[in-house]
């Protein structure tokens, strides 16, 4: 008796954004729910109207929010980390220029993508 194969879900497009230097290249995802967008303007939301702390605080939820849905996989130096319990924590652990150029590559990110986004 043949087994059954379990549906798998199809393998959503992703693109690469590289860092100037060559040395960072992040896998984004080139598609996001409905559900996780109205997440995040949720979480974004928090940015506007409050206290300055509290809108750094909202900005900073937004940049990992982002990044724990569209990226996929981050290369350093041509060792790539993947699986996002992995990604996750080097995100973490980010130096302060790493996390400037994750913003960055967010930001133009949502540009090509998602126009419609408010970007962090």
């Amino acid at each position: 008796m043949a087994r059954k194969r379990k549906d798998t879900p199809p393998k959503l497009p992703t693109v690469q954004q590289r860092s100037d230097d060559g040395r960072h290249v992040l896998d984004l995802r080139c598609a996001m729910t409905a559900r996780t967008r109205t997440l995040y303007a949720e979480t974004f939301g928090g940015a506007t109207g409050q206290a300055s702390s509290t809108r750094e605080d909202a900005w900073h939820r937004a940049v990992e929010f982002l990044f724990e849905r569209l990226v996929v996989g981050w290369t350093i130096d041509d060792v790539p980390t993947t699986g996002q319990k992995q990604l996750l924590l080097r995100f973490r652990v980010a130096s302060p220029e790493e996390r400037t150029w994750i913003r960055t590559a967010l930001r133009a990110h949502l540009a090509d993508w998602f126009p419609e986004m408010q970007a962090p």
